[in-house]
């Protein structure tokens, strides 16, 4: 399954599915060893360029830092991706006028 060519809103299902993840820490802190490399993967795989590669980085400092685990990376890559960013959105509107 190729994660890059989802739409982007089951990106944002996934991405609120894998910040869930990252709160099981809260009630059993030794899965930050195991979910701090794999949120980093998951985000590089996400979201391509290097815009996923600093947010692949930015996810795996948060979730192997204690207690930063209520930033929700996933999530606020997706609102930067979808949202802020001023890049020209690939999806044009077509509006046909006959």
């Amino acid at each position: 399954m190729n994660l890059k060519n989802l739409s982007k809103h089951k990106k944002l299902l996934l991405g609120l599915l894998f910040d869930a993840c990252g709160y099981i820490s809260f009630i059993f802190p030794p899965f930050d060893f195991v979910w701090a490399p794999a949120s980093a993967w998951l985000m590089t795989t996400l979201y391509k360029g290097k815009k996923g590669k600093i947010a692949a980085a930015i996810s795996f400092v948060e979730e192997a830092l204690p207690f930063l685990d209520v930033i929700p990376s996933f999530t606020l890559m997706w609102l930067y991706t979808y949202v802020f960013s001023s890049e020209k959105k690939s999806e044009e509107t077509v509006i046909d006028i006959n």
